[in-house]
């Protein structure tokens, strides 16, 4: 399975229904320690999206009259289409677009869940098994938090978008341990922590708060994750190879950059108000043009920006590829930054949240 590109044996594979090579017997005593302290922190960021006292579902917002993120977030709202609209669709039209992000999140966590049970079948270090089988765990607990949230605010998601539900379909479904691991641990999970910290710092929905804060006590480790095969494995590459990791990986991110929020995507939305999306693409483009895409890109909550510098501090990025990356970011600015990732500072305070509640946790049903 030479495709797999394997530089560490941590990461050896075996075809999904080789069942037979998990029962060799000195399979078991080949466990590697590299994720033991990812696997063993696990207690610190316990949380049960089912159980109030992490987050309280019954929390109400009012959707007809308050927007959960500002106004600014909206390219539509800052174009003509806003003059089409009274401000009650003004305010539906941005929540409707939350819920359809949000949508795409769920689907994408969805996409990790998947991933991660599909990783448990292929590799054949125990310990790297294990780590698959724990964040495939948290994984399947973000799919409840985000499912249930849209589910009390709107009733339901909104369908996959079609980038992204291509995009996931083929991380999952990949032979290549290097395109599940950079696809998702590094690719979407980088986006997901953008994301999330931008849910975090900009909702007026205290709930939305405190779930974004929650997921990403889980998705720091994720991405940790893949910043340990990124160590172990880029250094380690022939030119040939790393050639290949670093073309996918920059497809990908022009395939997102230019689809993920793309108004094609999003015309279920502007249906329910009378608007063709050709018409609100173009009124997008007269407020909102490539320059602007440039300034927005600055944010270090930016998900394009965070998705970026993942793949620069993890090697994958060199001259070849920068300057489809430099239109549109500073690479100089990332290159002067440390390797903290926006979203770990609160993905801290979400876990000294968690230790508090935990001290004290009751199964739900146990007197």
């Amino acid at each position: 399975m030479s495709t797999h590109i394997t530089r560490d044996p941590i990461y050896n594979a075996v075809a999904p229904d080789d069942f037979a090579a998990m029962l060799d017997s000195a399979r078991y005593g080949n466990r590697t320690d590299a994720f033991d302290a990812i696997i063993s922190g696990t207690h610190d960021h316990f949380w049960d999206p089912l159980n109030p006292a992490y987050l309280d579902f019954s929390s109400p917002f009012d959707l007809e009259n308050e927007m959960l993120m500002p106004r600014e977030n909206f390219p539509e709202l800052m174009s003509a289409v806003a003059d089409k609209l009274t401000e009650k669709q003004q305010i539906k039209l941005a929540n409707e677009s939350v819920r359809w992000s949000l949508s795409g999140i769920l689907h994408g966590e969805q996409g990790a869940l998947s991933l991660s049970a599909s990783l448990c079948h292929i590799l054949l270090d125990p310990g790297a098994q294990e780590y698959a089988s724990n964040q495939t765990r948290e994984e399947a607990r973000h799919v409840t938090a985000f499912s249930r949230y849209i589910q009390v605010r709107w009733g339901s998601p909104y369908p996959v978008g079609e980038a992204l539900g291509g995009l996931l379909k083929e991380l999952v479904g990949a032979e290549e341990v290097y395109k599940k691991l950079v696809g998702m641990q590094m690719l979407i999970e980088g986006l997901a922590m953008g994301a999330f910290a931008g849910f975090h710092s900009k909702t007026t929905d205290p709930l939305l708060k405190r779930l974004t804060q929650l997921v990403m006590t889980d998705e720091a480790f994720h991405h940790k994750f893949g910043k340990i095969w990124a160590d172990r494995t880029i250094p380690n590459l022939s030119k040939e190879e790393h050639n290949l990791v670093e073309d996918w990986a920059a497809s990908c991110f022009e395939t997102v950059l230019f689809n993920l929020m793309n108004i094609r995507q999003k015309q279920v939305i502007y249906k329910q108000f009378d608007l063709e999306w050709e018409w609100v693409r173009d009124a997008c483009r007269e407020v909102f043009t490539d320059k602007d895409r440039r300034n927005s890109l600055k944010e270090s909550t930016n998900i394009f920006r965070v998705l970026v510098k993942t793949l620069l501090k993890s090697g994958i990025i060199t001259d070849r590829t920068r300057g489809k990356y430099s239109h549109w970011i500073d690479m100089d600015e990332i290159d002067a930054e440390s390797e903290d990732m926006v979203g770990y500072a609160i993905a801290d305070e979400g876990i000294e949240f968690l230790k508090g509640i935990n001290q004290g946790r009751k199964v739900i049903g146990q007197k």
